[in-house]
Order: structure tokens, then sequence, then C-alpha cells
């Protein structure tokens, strides 16, 4: 029984008889918004009759209100889209009340009191199906003008297009007049043409039926309701097949080379591969986003010989696929370079400005290459000499080597310029932090595929530790050795009892590592899981001369070497 003052509620269920249900849903969501004298509450009723003659628990409140035209009501349904007969001894929780952007189906007797819900945020794009018609009841705030002060009807059908997955508009009181019957019969017709609701079309009507009395004349109206929508989607659906044939007939011919990369996977991998493999063709050149391919081979064997990869939508797998694609297009200077050289880039600084076609943009960049960044594009032996000597400086309480630079863009020699470091990829692969970090990605990996195949939460687990890897300098420099130290202490030498407690501690610790930037948080769930806190870097301490003034006075300072 509902709380006074609450929403009145009711509940029916069919008896729960069966085997447990073993997937995890959620109850689909209706929103039923009539006016006063429009039959919302029989409407609603009719709903629940229907999902209880089907077999399906459902739940309805309703929420009375009152508006400048007439007074308004809201109805809210929930229906469990899985029968009873399925759930065996277990029962849905429901909710009383409509939750913004939570939506599936929003249905409206009046075309401006749909758009008042999408503006209070119950419909979504992404989830929301809007059924509403056309027709107007207008505002004391429309009447009072003295011209014509209605709101353009272009302009809500606009947004209720706007803020929908699908919408259905049509004139439901015109409708509903022809029939002989009241809005409510058409609305439920429309419902029941929408698709949003799991069930056949002679329940709904074996429902209008049981009515006491006019069910003729409803029948009536839930038919014209029920073909109109029908025709609506299927035109739709028509122009979309359409425009997809076109797309595809004008589409350039597959890539007969990537077809056959791909074909040793899932297709329900292939959208993320594809964008791995372009992002990494694009960084390097089509040989390293074949290594980036086999090294997911890899990874998916080892999740399906764990025996449920498929159950789990090669969950692992994904999760790989995006990090690595990341981490194998790390940042460098020439990386940076060709960004920053590309037409596009360039393009939306103007729009950022506003620039007209007319208008001269100036685009200086500043850079600050260091010892680091130098290194990345020589061998192996000299990128380590230079390394060694900017440690030294370091050591000696000198500032890190550092090379600031102002290109300006605009021009054609600072474009050229880039140009020129962008078209240096080919230095990439014998570099030495090329070399470094493909060793440490293998060890990554490594740990990602022992994972899977002793438990795949584990796998799972290790893989999202590639979120660890992320920004430049510095800050990839410590997600690095987060990652390393989490593989070393946590995902090896560590005991636990169990995998699922194992997967359990990595998980932890990555999200306090993600959480903390200094990482107190981070060492404090390492030793709390039996690991060893980070170890303790050297500092440098680095003299300043006195301050203006305060002659004789000196300070000290710590510093972290970049």
């Amino acid at each position: 029984m509902s709380p006074p003052g609450s929403p009145t509620g009711e509940y029916r269920s069919a008896k729960h008889e069966g085997t447990p249900m073993s997937m995890s849903t959620t109850p689909i969501t209706i929103l039923v918004t009539a006016l006063g004298g429009e039959g919302g509450g029989v409407l609603a009723e009719w709903l629940v009759e229907t999902a209880t003659r089907a077999g399906h628990a459902v739940q309805s409140t309703s929420i009375p209100g009152v508006a400048q035209r007439t007074g308004a009501t809201t109805y809210y349904v929930e229906v469990f889209p899985v029968p009873d007969s399925q759930l065996g001894v277990r029962r849905p929780v429901f909710s009383l009340n409509p939750v913004p952007g939570a939506l599936d189906l929003l249905a409206s007797s009046e075309l401006l009191e749909t758009v008042r819900q999408i503006g209070i945020g119950m419909a979504t794009p992404e989830r929301t199906h809007i059924l509403t018609s056309t027709s107007r009841s207008l505002t004391v705030a429309e009447k009072m003008q003295l011209g014509d002060g209605r709101l353009a009807e272009a302009d809500l059908l606009g947004i209720v297009r706007q803020m929908s997955r699908e919408a259905e508009a049509f004139d439901m009181v015109a409708t509903a007049r022809d029939a002989g019957t009241v809005i409510s019969a058409v609305l439920f017709g429309a419902i029941a043409a929408s698709g949003v609701l799991p069930f056949e079309r002679r329940t709904y009507e074996e429902t209008i039926r049981g009515s006491e009395r006019g069910a003729d004349a409803s029948l009536r109206g839930f038919a014209k309701a029920f073909e109109i929508v029908a025709s609506l989607r299927g035109d739709r659906q028509a122009v979309r097949a359409a425009a997809e044939a076109a797309a595809e007939a004008l589409a350039p011919p597959p890539d007969e080379r990537k077809v056959a990369a791909l074909a040793a996977f899932p297709a329900d991998l292939h959208d993320i591969l594809v964008l791995g493999c372009d992002r990494l063709e694009d960084y390097q050149d089509a040989g390293y986003a074949q290594l980036y391919l086999d090294r997911l081979v890899r990874v998916l064997a080892a999740e399906r010989a764990s025996g449920d990869a498929a159950s789990r939508a090669y969950a692992t797998t994904r999760e790989v696929a995006r990090f690595l694609a990341l981490w194998m297009a790390f940042d460098d200077i020439v990386r940076v370079a060709d960004l920053k050289s590309r037409a596009s880039r360039i393009a939306r600084v103007r729009r950022e400005v506003k620039a007209g076609d007319a208008d001269v943009v100036a685009i200086v960049d500043h850079f600050k290459p260091g010892a680091a960044e130098v290194a990345s594009l020589l061998p192996g032996a000299w990128a380590e000499r230079l390394m060694r000597w900017d440690r030294r400086r370091l050591a000696r309480g000198q500032e890190a080597f550092a090379m600031p630079l102002k290109i300006r863009t605009h021009t054609v020699f600072g474009l050229l310029l880039l140009r020129v470091l962008a078209a240096m990829k080919g230095l990439r692969r014998r570099g030495g932090r090329f070399a470094e970090e493909q060793a440490t990605i293998e060890r990554w990996l490594a740990a990602v595929e022992a994972g899977a195949r002793r438990d795949p939460g584990l796998g799972f687990e290790l893989a999202a530790c590639g979120r660890l890897v992320k920004g430049y300098g510095a800050t990839n420099e410590r997600g690095k050795a987060n990652l390393l130290h989490v593989i070393d202490h946590l995902a090896i030498a560590a005991t636990f009892d169990g995998e699922a407690a194992r997967a359990e501690a990595i998980r932890s610790a990555r999200s306090a590592a993600l959480a903390d930037e200094a990482g107190t948080a981070f060492d404090q769930a390492l030793i709390r899981h039996g690991a060893p806190p980070r170890p303790l870097e050297a500092q440098p301490i680095r003299w300043v001369g006195a301050r203006p003034g305060r002659p004789g006075v000196r300070a000290d300072a710590r510093e972290e070497a970049a």
C-alpha cells in the first residue's frame, strides 16, 4: 500500500513458476500524459490488464496535476520484459515514479504536453520512443495574444524528433472522432503498434473486449491507430533501408586485406577492431596495424580457453583492443607535429574563433621538447647516453634539458617545419622509446593472457588496467610504473583465496590509482591486499638564489624530474 500523499500504485503478477532467470533485465518504462476527460486512467488500466494477460509482472502509478488548460494527469507504467513463468522464485523490483532520461516510451495526447515532458528531461534521443498527437489544446497564454499567439507546430514537432530515438506523430483527436471513440483507445493502439511492449496484437484487443461497454468503438479506434503507426514505422524503415542501400552502393569497395585480417575475430568485435586498425595505420603503417591484430589473436585465444568468452561478449578482448590501440599510438614529437599541422586542425581553430573566409588567423604553437622526446627518435645506445647525461644534470641540481620552441604554424616556414617532422615516423621503429613501449606492452599482454586462461574475471580486470597508461611525460611514466607494479605484485606474487579474490584486489588497486594522482590511495590499496607499496624515488634537491632584497638567504626546493 502506498503511503499517504504518494502516487497511487497497483501491482499485479501471475504466479512465479519455472527456472530462475539467468540474465540481467530491467523493466520497460512507459509514461502516458493525458488531459482531463481523455480516459488516461482507463488506458493505464488497459496496459496493466494486457501485461497481466500476457503473464508479465507490471506496476502502474498515477500522479494528478493541474495545467493551464484543464486537469493534466500522468500515468507511469513499468512492465517486466521476461514472463513470470521464466522468473522462478525471483520478483522484479519496480519504481513508483519515472526517472528523467530513463523512459522507453512517452505517449501523449497533446503536442505541447509532450514537449513539456521533454523539457523536464524525461525523453532522451538514445532511448525514448515517443508517440504523440499533433492536436493542440491552447494554453491561456496563447489565447491572450492580440494576434495569433499559437506556438508553431513545426517547431514543437522538431523538438519531438530531435529528442527521441523514434517518433510517430498524428492527429489522435481526429482519429478518435472518426472512429466514434475516445482518445485513450487511439493511444492504446499506437502503443501496441510501437513494438515497445512484447505483446501480440490480439492480447491488446482481448483487453478491450473485456471492457464493460463501448468495446466496439474502442476496437475501431485501436485498429485505426495501429494501422497509422504501423504504416509510419514501415515507411521510415523503407526510407532507412533505401538510404543504407544507396550509401552501400556509393561506398568504396571493402578493403579485402582488412576483411581477411578480421576474419579470425567474432563479428561482435569488428567495430572496435576497425577503429583500432585505422588509428594505427594512420599513426605508423599497415604493418603496425597487423601487429595490433596479431596481439589480439593471442588474447582472444586465451579468453576462449576459459570456455565462456561468447557469453561474456568477448569482454576481455574488447577491453584490450580499446586500450592497446591507444597505447600503441603513444604520443611523441612526430605525432604532435602531425596532428598540429593537419588541415582539419587548422579548420577547427578557425571555427572556434569564428573566423570568416576573409579573416587571417595567426596560429602560434609552443613546444618544449626535452631529452626524453629527442631520445625517442634515436637508436637505443644513443638514446641511453642522452638520458644518462640528462640524469647527471638533474643530480647536480640543474634543470632538465629542454628546447623551448615557438613555431608560427600559419606561416609557410612554420607549417613546412612541422610537416617535415611529421614525415619522420619511419624513425620511430629505430628509436629507443619504441622498443621500451613494445616491451612494456608485451608484459601487460602476457599477464592478460595468463589471467584469462586461469579465470575470465581476472583476465578482464588485467585488461582494464590498460586504462592506467595515459597522458604523456611524467604522467605516462607513472601510469606504466603503476601497471607493472600491479602485474608483478598482485597478478603474480601475492597469494589470494581464489582467482576471484585476486581479480577484486586488482580492480580495487586500479580504481585507487585512478582516483588519486599522488598515489596515496593506490599504496594503501596495495598494502591492504598484501602487496608492497611503490618504492620511494629519489628526488634531487635544487638550490635557488636568494630572493631580491634579502642577501645571504638561500632556499631549497624539491622538484620532480620531468
